[in-house]
C-alpha cells in the first residue's frame, strides 16, 4: 500500500494558484548509462529550449493559438472551475508537491544551515543550499525574531523576551504608510504570507485573489501577488509595497538580493452559461473568448508603490521567451528585489511563457522546474474534455537562469528529464553539472485508487541524471536507472559528489549514488527497510537523518520515525538507530522548514503530533544512538501546535501559533513565554 502523504488540499490549492499542464515492492537492479556522450546526446530527451518571439503581434497570436488548443469546456487548466471538475487529476496522479517547497546540499555542504561543530550563535532556516535563504513564516539575526502568523507580523527581541513590535498586514486592515487603497485580496484558503530578512529590512510575500474588471464569475487570472517591504529599525511600518498579476511560486535570496519567482495564468473573461449548456458549446464559447482576449490577459502587470509615488508597467511582450511547445496557460516571472534599498521598484521582470511548479537556487543560478508535462501522441478524448495521460510519458522541464550580480538574472539554459520531481531536494548542481532525481511510470498509485494512466501504465521506476550546464542545453551527459521498480521516489538529498534516493510502496530501499563521475553516475548500494524517510539531512560525511513513517511488511504506515544511518560505506549503507512514536506524525516529514538540527549540542528538534502528544521532540544524537531529550510543550490547552524551532545562543525556541517557547538549550528547562497577540 502505498501512503498518503495528506497533500490533496494543497495540490488542490496549488493548481488553483497555477496555471495547468501542457500537455510487495520490487527492487530491480539499478544501472548506469555509460554510452559516448555523442550517443547519449543522439538518445537522450529533446532540451526545451526557448526563443524570444520576433513582435507583439508575433507573441499574441502565439500566446493566442496556444491557450486556445489547451482551454476546455471547464475554462483554463489549473482555474477554479476546472480544478472542481477535476482538471488537477493529473498533477494528483504525479505525486509532486508544490507546498513551501521543499531538498538538495549543494557545493557538498554536509548541513545547510551550520558550518563546523562550534556552529554560528544562531540558526537559520533549514534550507536545500547553505547560503541561499528560502521564505518562511520566521527568520531571526541573532537579535530579533521576527514571526508572521495569520495578517499579523510580530517582532521580539531575543534578549529581553519582549514583543517589540507588530504590524497588522495590509489585507487585514487599512492600508499603512506606503501602501495604496485597492481592491480587497483574498488570500489563499490555508496558506499565510511568508517572508525574508535581511538587515533593518523585512519583505513579506503573500498570495490571494483580486477581481478582475468585467468578471461575472472567477476566472483563471484571479490570483495576484503581493509583496512588502517592511522598515524594522523601529515600530515595524511597511515602506514600500509591490504587486503583480499572479502567485508568488517560491523565493531565494543571496546576500541582500532577492529573486522572486511568480506564475500568472492567462486573465480570460469566460461568460456565465446556463446549466444546460452542452459541453460543445461551452468549449466552443471558451475558445471565442480566448480569441476576443486582449494581449494584455497574458502578459503580466505590476505596481509598485513608495511613500507617494506609484509606478505601473506591464512586462513588455518582446521580452516573453517562449519554448517551442507550450501550453499558453501559465507565464513564470523572475523579479529582482535589493533590500538594502528604501523602494521595492519594479522588479526588473523577466518572462517566460512556460509552467513551473519547483524552485531550485544556487549562490549562481535559479532554477524552474515544471514536472507537469507529458510527451507522446494524445489520446482521443469528447469534446471539451481534460487530456489524460494514458499512453503519454511523463517528463520534467527545467529552466537555469543567471544569477550572479544584483540585476535582473540572464536566462541560461534548458534541459528535460523523463518524469517528475518529488521536491526541489530532487535537484543538485554541482561541479558544472545539475544532478535530478525523477520517477516515471504512475503503476504505484494503483493500490491509491484508479491509476490515471489506466492498466496498461508501465511500472514506476526512478533514475538520477547528470546535466550539463557548460552551454544554452543541459543535455543529459550520465544516468543511474533502474531505482524502486513499482515504486516512486519519496526523498532526495545530494551531498557532494554522493547522492541519497529513497523509493517507497511496501518496503523503504535506501539508495547510495556515486555521482563523482557525473558522466558515469552509478548506484553503488542500497537498504531495504521497511517504513520510509520523507526528508533526508545530512549530518556528516558519514551520517545522514531520516524523517518519515514507520511501516510493516505490507506498507501500513504507522507513526513517525526518526532513523539515522551510517553511508561511511556507501555499498553498504546501515540503519544505526531509530525513534518512532505509534500514530504520530511531524510536519517535518513534508516541510523542511520545521526541521532543526544543531550540531553543538548534537540536537535533533521536530515538531510532533500524535494526538495525546503535541509539541516538540528533542532528540539527542550520539554516536551511532538517537535518545529522547525532551517534549517541548507550549503553555496553555488551546496554543496550537509547534511550527518552527531556531537556536540563539544558549536558548532553543520554538514557535507556535500562540507564542514563542523559550528553553535552556543544554537542559531544556523553560525560561520564558511570549505571548503573539491572537488574531482577530
Amino acid at each position: 500500500m502505498t501512503r498518503q502523504r495528506g497533500l490533496v488540499l494543497l495540490l488542490a490549492l496549488a493548481a488553483l494558484g497555477a496555471a495547468g499542464c501542457t500537455g510487495a515492492g520490487s527492487h530491480g537492479p539499478a544501472t548506469h548509462a555509460s554510452a559516448p556522450p555523442a550517443a547519449r546526446a543522439h538518445a537522450a530527451t529533446p532540451t526545451a529550449r526557448l526563443a524570444a518571439y520576433r513582435s507583439c503581434a508575433d507573441a499574441v497570436a502565439g500566446l493566442r493559438r496556444a491557450t486556445t488548443a489547451s482551454v476546455t469546456a471547464y475554462g483554463l487548466p489549473g482555474s477554479p472551475s476546472d480544478v472542481m471538475a477535476g482538471g488537477a487529476d493529473m498533477k494528483a496522479a504525479s505525486g509532486a508537491a508544490t507546498a513551501p517547497q521543499a531538498s538538495a546540499a549543494s557545493q557538498g555542504n554536509a548541513a545547510p544551515q551550520v558550518g563546523a561543530a562550534a556552529g554560528p550563535a544562531y540558526s537559520g532556516t533549514n534550507t536545500a543550499v547553505p547560503g541561499v535563504d528560502e521564505p518562511d513564516l520566521v527568520k531571526t539575526d541573532g537579535r530579533r525574531i521576527v514571526v508572521i502568523e495569520g495578517d499579523r507580523l510580530t517582532v521580539v527581541d531575543a534578549a529581553t523576551r519582549q514583543v517589540t513590535g507588530t504590524l497588522l498586514l495590509p489585507g487585514g486592515g487599512p492600508a499603512g504608510p506606503g501602501v495604496p487603497a485597492r481592491s480587497v485580496i483574498m488570500p489563499f484558503a490555508g496558506m499565510s504570507a511568508n517572508l525574508l530578512l535581511s538587515g533593518d529590512h523585512a519583505l513579506v510575500l503573500s498570495s490571494g485573489y483580486r477581481a478582475i474588471p468585467g468578471a461575472e464569475r472567477s476566472v483563471a487570472g484571479g490570483p495576484h501577488a503581493e509583496l512588502l517591504l517592511v522598515d524594522l529599525s523601529g515600530a515595524p511600518r511597511v515602506v514600500s509595497s509591490y504587486s503583480i498579476d499572479g502567485s508568488v511560486l517560491d523565493a531565494r535570496q543571496v546576500g541582500s538580493v532577492v529573486r522572486v519567482v511568480t506564475q500568472t495564468a492567462p486573465r480570460v473573461i469566460f461568460q456565465v452559461m446556463a446549466p444546460s449548456a452542452s459541453q460543445a458549446r461551452l468549449l466552443a464559447e471558451n475558445r471565442a473568448a480566448v480569441r476576443r482576449a486582449a494581449a494584455d490577459a497574458w502578459l503580466p502587470g505590476y505596481t509598485s508603490t513608495s511613500g507617494a509615488t506609484t509606478v505601473s508597467g506591464t512586462v513588455p511582450c518582446t521580452a516573453v521567451s517562449h519554448p517551442s511547445r507550450y501550453s499558453g496557460t501559465s507565464m513564470l516571472t523572475v523579479e529582482t528585489f535589493d533590500l538594502t534599498s528604501p523602494a521595492l521598484g519594479s522588479g526588473s521582470p523577466v518572462s517566460i511563457e512556460a509552467d513551473g511548479d519547483t524552485v531550485y537556487g544556487t549562490a549562481s543560478s535559479l532554477y524552474i522546474a515544471s514536472g507537469n508535462q507529458w510527451t507522446g501522441p494524445a489520446p482521443a478524448r469528447a469534446a471539451g474534455a481534460r487530456p489524460r495521460p494514458a499512453g503519454v510519458r511523463p517528463q520534467t522541464e527545467i529552466y537555469r537562469f543567471d544569477t550572479t550580480g544584483t540585476g535582473a538574472p540572464r536566462f541560461a539554459a534548458s534541459g528535460t528529464v523523463p518524469g517528475y520531481l518529488v521536491d526541489q531536494y530532487a535537484m543538485s548542481e554541482w561541479n558544472g553539472y545539475l544532478r535530478v532525481a525523477t520517477t516515471t511510470g504512475l503503476s504505484w498509485a494503483a493500490a491509491d485508487g484508479p491509476s490515471p494512466a489506466g492498466a496498461s501504465a508501465p511500472a514506476s521506476s526512478s533514475a538520477v541524471y547528470s546535466l550539463s550546464l557548460a552551454g544554452p542545453a543541459m543535455p543529459v551527459a550520465g544516468k543511474a536507472t533502474g531505482l524502486g521498480s513499482g515504486e516512486r521516489i519519496y526523498s532526495v538529498r545530494f551531498n557532494g559528489p554522493v547522492g541519497y534516493v529513497v523509493t517507497f510502496r511496501q518496503t523503504d530501499p535506501l539508495y547510495t549514488v556515486d555521482l563523482s563521475d557525473p558522466v558515469h553516475p552509478r548506484v553503488v548500494g542500497s537498504l531495504s527497510l521497511t517504513g520510509y524517510s520523507a526528508y533526508l539531512h545530512p549530518v556528516s560525511g558519514s551520517q545522514l537523518i531520516g524523517i518519515g513513517q514507520s511501516a510493516d511488511s505490507m506498507g501500513h504506515v504507522g507513526g513517525m520515525q526518526v532513523s539515522l544511518f551510517d553511508v561511511t560505506d556507501l555499498a553498504a549503507p546501515i540503519r544505526l538507530a531509530t525513534y518512532a512514536l505509534a500514530g504520530s506524525s511531524s510536519t517535518a516529514e513534508f516541510d523542511p522548514h520545521a526541521f532543526l538540527y544543531w550540531p553543538s549540542a548534537s540536537l535533533v528538534v521536530v515538531p510532533l503530533d500524535s494526538g495525546a502528544q503535541t509539541g516538540d521532540l528533542v532528540l539527542r544524537l550520539s554516536g551511532g544512538s538517537l535518545t529522547k531529550a525532551g517534549l517541548l510543550q507550549v503553555p496553555g490547552p488551546a496554543q496550537g501546535s509547534i511550527q518552527r524551532s531556531l537556536v540563539i545562543g544558549g536558548t532553543l525556541w520554538t514557535v507556535s501559533p500562540g507564542g514563542l517557547l523559550a528553553s535552556d538549550l543544554g537542559t531544556l528547562q523553560h525560561e520564558g513565554w511570549v505571548r503573539l497577540a491572537p488574531i482577530a
